[in-house]
């Protein structure tokens, strides 16, 4: 589990910017937190799994797929704002993010 401060935010936005940037050939600056990552992007729900896994090696995460899946069930993502709040709960709370509920 990690603390969370600006720096942080910054960075997993940054990140999740540059990645569906990359992974969807469009221009950054198209890119904002209310982009609808399917209709607006054309991404898809492998690119959470690239997603998650880039993050768990950047922060040192010990968070199951299966606890992410429980909770995006409940929690479904798709905007990019919504999954960078998304990913800052996991970095904070890892597989307690379901005891958030």
């Amino acid at each position: 589990m990690a603390v969370i401060n600006e720096h942080t935010k910054s960075e997993v936005k940054e990140i999740v910017l540059d990645f569906f940037s990359e992974e969807c050939e469009v221009d950054i600056n198209e890119i904002t937190e209310s982009s609808n990552i399917f209709d607006d992007l054309d991404g898809d729900s492998l690119m959470f799994l690239e997603l998650i896994e880039i993050f768990k090696k950047k922060y040192n995460l010990n968070i199951e797929l299966k606890t992410i899946g429980k909770y995006s069930i409940k929690h479904p993502v798709r905007t990019i704002g919504e999954l960078i709040d998304m990913q800052m709960l996991i970095i904070e709370h890892e597989n307690d993010i379901l005891s958030l509920e």
